[in-house]
């Protein structure tokens, strides 16, 4: 039980400031946002995307607010680690287990209630909510962010409070698992070393997953494929993250 209860103590002092302060929801969401009303528009004419543009490009948005959002976590622990809080920490009894998935939890319900936002905005529009399936595209995203996020703070302590390593290092990876996810543009219609990329980055899947479940599908072999990646990259974060935390010195 220690173990859950340090979680919760974590959780609790990583949600704090975001609930003092909830406008900052929305700093992580000025891009997607701007992708999804500025570019959202200009893909009404591309052929094979079906009904609705929203309905195909919604789901990548919110694959790149889980990009953008939680491959960034690590920043916070940076700052920690500069000002000595993040030593204080180490410090006490809390389980350093429970320090990492305390605050992936934040960074999940960060994420959740920024897609959940992202979602009301496009109601009025041409987009069609199913909720079951909504609901379930929404789980696969909170495990492929807690893996992210984990990763993230991963690298913010091998990073030993160097931020040019840590900024370099993860937008070195944001982008190209960004760009070849098919985010944007359907990954089927580029070119064939293009295609062959896109295949190597899980990011890919949980695109594709969530476009299948943001339509009412289920039984597609693509929302399986995405599940497992989801749930590889939590398992590879948490791993990861949690030998490095348990590593971590003053």
């Amino acid at each position: 039980m220690k173990i859950v209860t340090d979680t919760g103590t974590t959780f609790a002092r990583e949600m704090v400031p975001e609930l003092r302060n909830p406008f900052g929801l929305l700093i992580n969401m000025i891009l997607p946002l701007l992708f999804l009303l500025l570019f959202g528009p200009l893909l009404s004419d591309i052929p094979g995307l079906g009904g609705s543009p929203w309905q195909w490009f919604l789901p990548g948005i919110l694959v790149m607010l889980a990009l953008s959002g939680t491959t960034g976590a690590g920043a916070g622990l940076l700052n920690e680690m500069a000002s000595g809080s993040f030593e204080r920490m180490l410090v006490t009894p809390l389980s350093r287990v429970a320090i990492l998935i305390g605050r992936t939890m934040k960074e999940m319900v960060t994420l959740l209630a920024q897609a959940v936002l992202l979602i009301v905005v496009l109601l009025p529009s041409e987009f069609r909510l199913y909720p079951a399936g909504a609901l379930v595209g929404l789980l696969i995203l909170a495990v492929f962010g807690i893996g992210l996020g984990s990763l993230s703070f991963a690298l913010a302590i091998a990073a030993k409070k160097n931020q040019t390593v840590f900024y370099g290092v993860q937008q070195l990876a944001f982008f190209p698992l960004l760009l070849s996810s098919g985010v944007l543009l359907p990954m089927e219609q580029a070119p064939s070393w293009v295609y062959a990329i896109s295949r190597a980055n899980p990011a890919s899947y949980i695109v594709e997953a969530e476009r299948t479940l943001f339509t009412g599908g289920f039984t597609d072999m693509s929302v399986l494929y995405g599940s497992l990646a989801a749930a590889g990259t939590a398992v590879a974060g948490l791993m990861l993250g949690g030998r490095l935390m348990r590593r971590a010195t003053l």
